[in-house]
């Protein structure tokens, strides 16, 4: 009997093992459709913009094939207490990443508009704010493959910088826009693919919570306190 427990016990491990290399797989893509997005914003690379968009696609079947696993892992495996935390935070997690990826594809998007764009000073802060919300989604998905809750703690803290910089940003290309009237069309995509970054940032925040729960069951304080105090 003991043998058979052992026996399902390992299977549902290597389950789980799967549904995390889903995740990082995820993870990978949506880092580099960011990272490649800021990179033909920066060069108006259409046809690379135009590419970014198209593989969306991967990551939406990715998402759909972690919801599949999932589904069939609790099937089959009936996981309790930990181990169905660990279960419905992976079937979260890639709606969220899948979501990240959508800002990826959001932002390619408007590169066509910006292409015939002359010099717009403040352009150069957004790849550094893109750099640093990815970080964070990096950090918080081997967060979740370690099971790491003070990890996700620390990826979490790291919000506010993002949000400084969005505002900051923000602040930056209104003064711009105002200066340079003629340009209020071409920052208007700029403001909004700052807000897309700002998300992305956001995102990753979710899923620290997440992964802090599954790893505890208890809910990130620090999260809470913050969103009371907004």
């Amino acid at each position: 009997m003991q043998q058979g427990r052992e026996h399902t016990l390992k299977a549902f491990d290597q389950d789980l093992d799967r549904l995390r290399a889903l995740i990082s797989e995820m993870g990978g893509l949506a880092e580099h459709s960011i990272g490649e997005a800021m990179r033909c914003l920066i060069e108006r690379d259409v046809e690379g913009a135009k590419r970014i968009v198209e593989e969306d696609k991967k990551l939406d079947a990715l998402e759909m094939e972690t919801e599949r696993r999932v589904v069939q892992l609790i099937a089959l495996r009936a996981p309790m207490a930990g181990d169905l935390r660990d279960t419905v935070a992976a079937l979260k997690i890639s709606g969220v990443v899948e979501r990240i990826g959508d800002y990826a594809k959001n932002i390619a998007r408007r590169v066509p508009q910006l292409k015939d764009a002359g010099k717009i000073e403040p352009m150069s802060l957004l790849p550094e704010m893109a750099r640093i919300a990815t970080q964070m989604v990096h950090d918080v998905l081997d967060a979740f493959v370690n099971r790491d809750a003070e990890a996700a703690v620390r990826v979490a803290e790291r919000d506010e910088a993002v949000d400084d910089f969005y505002d900051s940003i923000f602040r930056t290309l209104l003064t711009f826009m105002m200066e340079n009237p003629s340009n209020i069309g071409q920052v208007t995509h700029l403001l909004f693919i700052a807000k897309n970054l700002e998300r992305v940032g956001d995102h990753a925040t979710n899923i620290a919570e997440m992964v802090y729960y599954a790893a505890t069951a208890q809910h990130l304080p620090e999260r809470l306190e913050k969103a009371g105090a907004r």
